[in-house]
């Protein structure tokens, strides 16, 4: 969901940037705008299609649901939840982010009915079904 909000401000942004070429003001008030607009959603659902590709052109797809609650004067809470494959079908991603320190995330792994705490200073591993370590 924040990649769509950050997608979205990034669009606005650039359809606006011949308006502000040359006027700084006008640069400021686009900026405040995009800020205003992405703030106080409340909350989101969304339904999506993942699709992994590897090196060899070998795709694999996930279908996932995404649950989002924005939180005054922080980050968001959200809930990523797999519903397809059947190997990964129930596997949750619950995250509070937050605006001044590390976000909190924890995996739900159907398998073996265990939580486990994600480490954020660790985002670039592997998740989502191609390798979960313990």
């Amino acid at each position: 969901m924040r990649i769509l909000l950050i997608l979205s401000l990034l669009l606005f942004g650039l359809s606006n940037i011949a308006l502000a070429e040359g006027d700084p003001a006008k640069g400021l008030e686009i900026a405040n705008e995009s800020d205003r607009r992405s703030n106080g959603f409340i909350d989101s659902s969304s339904n999506m299609k993942m699709i992994l590709r590897n090196r060899h052109g070998e795709s694999s797809t996930r279908e996932l649901r995404v649950r989002s609650l924005e939180i005054e004067n922080d980050g968001d809470k959200s809930l990523t939840i797999f519903d397809t494959p059947a190997d990964v079908k129930g596997t949750a991603l619950l995250t509070f982010s937050h605006k001044t320190k590390n976000d909190d995330q924890w995996l739900y792994l159907p398998a073996l009915k265990r939580v486990k705490r994600m480490s954020s200073s660790n985002k670039s591993g592997p998740l989502y079904g191609q390798r979960v370590c313990f």
